[in-house]
C-alpha cells in the first residue's frame, strides 16, 4: 500500500475536516469507520511524519465520535490497525461506553426536537390568535363605522 505524502503538506492551514476526509479515503479502516486500535494516532504520525499532531489529535477526535464511529464500536468485538489488520478486542466497558454515549445523543436530539416542536406550535397558536383578534377588531370597525 503505497501512501502519496505530497497532499499532507501544509496540513497545518487544513482544517481538521479536511484532514480527516483525506485520512477516510486514505485508510480504508478510517474510511470505514472501524474501531481503530488504541495508539491508531501514531501509526498514522509514523506513516504521514509530516501531519501536524494537534491538528490529527482533532481529526480523529471528530472520527471517533462520530455516530457511525460509535454504532461500529458498540457492535465490534475487535480493533483495527491502519492495514486493516486486527490489532485487539474492544472491552465490553468500551462497547458500553459507545453505546450510552449514542442512547444519550438521541435522546438529547429528540428532546430538541420535542422542544423545537413544541415551540413552533405555541408561535403558530400565537400568530392564528393574533390574526382572529384582528379579524374581530376589523369586524367590530366596521360594524361601528357603518352607523
Amino acid at each position: 500500500m503505497s501512501h502519496d505524502r505530497s497532499h499532507y503538506k501544509g496540513s497545518c492551514r487544513a482544517s481538521a475536516r479536511d484532514l480527516l476526509k483525506q485520512l477516510q479515503q486514505e485508510f480504508e479502516v478510517i474510511g470505514e469507520h472501524r474501531p481503530l486500535a488504541i495508539g491508531i494516532d501514531k501509526q498514522l504520525l509514523a506513516h504521514q511524519p509530516e501531519i501536524n499532531r494537534k491538528l490529527l489529535r482533532s481529526a480523529l477526535g471528530m472520527h471517533t465520535r462520530s455516530v457511525r464511529y460509535l454504532k461500529a464500536l458498540q457492535n465490534s468485538s475487535q480493533r483495527f490497525n491502519l492495514d486493516g489488520s486486527v490489532s485487539g478486542e474492544t472491552s465490553e466497558e468500551q462497547r458500553a461506553l459507545a453505546s450510552k454515549e449514542l442512547h444519550e445523543r438521541f435522546k438529547k436530539r429528540a428532546e430538541e426536537h420535542k422542544a423545537a416542536q413544541a415551540a413552533k406550535e405555541k408561535a403558530e397558536k400565537e400568530a392564528k390568535a393574533g390574526q382572529e383578534r384582528l379579524e374581530k377588531l376589523n369586524q367590530l370597525a366596521s360594524k361601528f363605522s357603518r352607523k
